[in-house]
């Protein structure tokens, strides 16, 4: 590191004042003293302020959501509010989830790799109450959930995924799927333990006195892909008039285009001899059920999987699904 060069004019003005006392050794020497800031190497900061500050926003959106559908389904005034959003390791968030709890393993497809939603029990258990006729009341004892109101749970769960893809439609269309629950966090080992996450921790009431809280815990290897879709110049951008026209007229045209259907009933192997010997009449057995949903490719690349029905006197195929070759390309 270059220092700045000194005079010697300069130098015999600082020797004199030392020589009179004005300015002591100690004072120069705290003058030369650099502050620096500590950096943890095993917890890098993966997440920028304006990611976090985008996220927040649009779970403050999720959190709306739940609210009403909530309050509505149940018939009780359910409020739900962010309390926090950070950027942890994957080893602090697990410790810092109590037992017992319900630990929901779900995917954003077509995001690759798993996420977390951590449901308290402070939050389950008046759910389920209300569930049963009871006033959302928590029990005397905090326990783990019973077969029975792990079932009912389950529902709850399950609307709380199908919001998300609501709250995320704006920024990436996914369908979240649960892949498993479980009431013991400490099973759950999907990650190394100084991988990064952030968490989004949402504070629920019940009436005015039960309170709860609901952890969603996305991975930066699940976040990754799309990080660049949060920031808030993304979010509230705007096309200008002259690019709204240009995207018409490119969905014009890309509309009037032409492609090649093609639905493949199967497949079968079969030797030159057997084949030089078909006949009319020949029943060549398919490598596919005849429950199975067929392959439907465009312009030959496989893309959904269909279902064979008749639309009048006319055959027909119904989409029942994106192949799962086609996600991969998303």
């Amino acid at each position: 590191m270059s220092k700045e060069v000194l005079s010697q004019g300069e130098i015999d003005s600082l020797l004199a004042a030392m020589l009179s006392g004005e300015v002591s050794q100690e004072a120069i020497e705290s003058k030369e003293e650099k502050k620096y800031k500590s950096y943890d190497f095993r917890r890098p900061n993966k997440f920028t302020k304006e990611q976090l500050r985008t996220l927040q926003v649009l779970h403050e959106g999720y959190a709306r959501l739940l609210s009403n559908f909530l309050s509505g389904y149940l018939r009780t005034p359910i409020t739900i509010e962010i309390a926090s959003i950070g950027q942890f390791t994957y080893e602090e968030f697990i410790n810092s989830v109590p037992s017992p709890t319900v630990m929901t393993i779900f995917s954003l497809a077509p995001l690759k790799g798993s996420a977390l939603l951590e449901t308290n029990l402070q939050f389950l258990f008046p759910i389920i109450d209300l569930q049963f006729g009871g006033p959302g009341e928590m029990p005397g004892k905090v326990r783990e959930l019973t077969d029975i109101e792990l079932s009912v749970s389950n529902k709850i769960i399950k609307q709380l995924l199908d919001h998300l893809t609501i709250s995320w439609k704006d920024t990436m269309s996914v369908t979240p799927r649960i892949e498993s629950i479980d009431a013991n966090p400490h099973l759950h080992q999907l990650m190394s333990p100084n991988d990064i996450v952030v968490v989004i921790t949402f504070s629920t009431g019940v009436g005015s006195e039960v309170r709860g809280l609901i952890n969603v815990c996305l991975p930066y290897s699940l976040l990754d892909p799309i990080l660049s879709k949060f920031s808030m110049a993304s979010q509230f951008t705007r096309p200008t008039e002259q690019e709204q026209s240009e995207l018409m007229a490119l969905e014009y045209w890309l509309g009037e285009s032409d492609v090649a259907i093609r639905v493949i009933m199967g497949n079968a192997d079969l030797s030159v001899k057997d084949f030089l010997q078909l006949q009319v009449g020949d029943v060549l057995p398919l490598d596919r059920g005849f429950t199975q949903d067929l392959d439907m490719q465009i312009d030959d690349e496989l893309k959904y999987k269909v279902q064979v029905g008749t639309v009048g006197q006319s055959l027909a195929v119904q989409v029942t699904s994106l192949a799962e070759e086609a996600w991969e390309n998303v």
